[in-house]
Formats: structure tokens, C-alpha cells, sequence
């Protein structure tokens, strides 16, 4: 398997690292969005959100938090932006979290894409029973 971020986590490949331990590794982005833009990856090898095991939610979601804080207290930013991507627009096929400091008015708006409305009533709750019945 060909995986930066394995080569990472295993210390195999460079990277401005931020934290680390059993569960993840934390490390600079190459391409910020903001200084103090970091990912964090899960130590093992898992490629989406789904693929982790339900176990392993808790602990690798405890170390994103832990980043959070740490990326808007070392950055002395107001807030921060934590997003994810699941195969579209994932770079890099392993897990990872973006937190990104974020300052009122730093010219980012909201999410990256644009959002839309629905048609009406009858479709977002058609579009909810669809999502519903999927979680069952």
C-alpha cells in the first residue's frame, strides 16, 4: 500500500507533526487554508469514516477535539473549522479530519460549496425519510 499518511504516522515521510500517540497523529497541511491548518489521521490505516470501527469513533473523535482547542489556543484564533470528506474530494485515501483556525471576517464563507434550498416541504421530508430508512 502506497499511503502518505501511513508513511507518516509510521515516520516514514516528513511532516510538521502537532501530536501523536496510540490512536492518531496530528500534522501541519501542506497546502493551509490558514497557518495552523492540521489534519488528523488515524495511527492504522482505515480510508473513510465509515471504514472505522465503531470502537475506534470515540478515541480518534476525543484526539479531534483535542485539536481543535490546541489549533484556536496555539493559533489565538476566535474559532475553528472542522470538516471531513468520504471519497469525494478525499485527497488522500485515509481518514482525516481538517481543523482549521478560523478569525471573524478571515474571508471563508460557511462551507465551500453552494448550498442550496428544497423545492418545498414535501421534498425535504421525502429526502428525510429516504435518510431515515438508510440509518434504520
Amino acid at each position: 500500500m502506497d499511503c502518505v499518511f501511513c508513511a507518516i504516522a509510521a515516520g516514514e515521510a516528513p511532516a510538521h507533526r502537532v501530536y501523536e500517540d496510540g490512536v492518531a497523529v496530528a500534522f501541519l497541511d501542506i497546502r493551509p487554508l490558514f497557518p495552523g491548518h492540521t489534519l488528523v489521521v488515524p495511527r492504522r490505516h482505515v480510508e473513510t469514516l465509515t471504514d472505522l470501527a465503531d470502537g475506534d469513533v470515540g478515541p480518534y473523535f476525543s484526539r479531534v477535539r483535542r485539536l481543535a482547542l490546541a489549533v484556536e489556543r496555539g493559533m489565538g484564533a476566535d474559532g475553528s473549522f472542522v470538516a471531513e470528506n468520504n471519497r469525494v474530494s478525499q485527497s488522500v485515501r485515509h481518514l482525516h479530519v481538517h481543523v482549521v483556525p478560523r478569525r471573524r471576517k478571515d474571508g471563508l464563507r460557511g462551507f465551500f460549496w453552494p448550498r442550496g434550498r428544497y423545492a418545498d416541504e414535501a421534498e425535504a421530508a421525502a429526502v428525510a425519510a429516504r435518510v431515515r430508512e438508510a440509518a434504520a
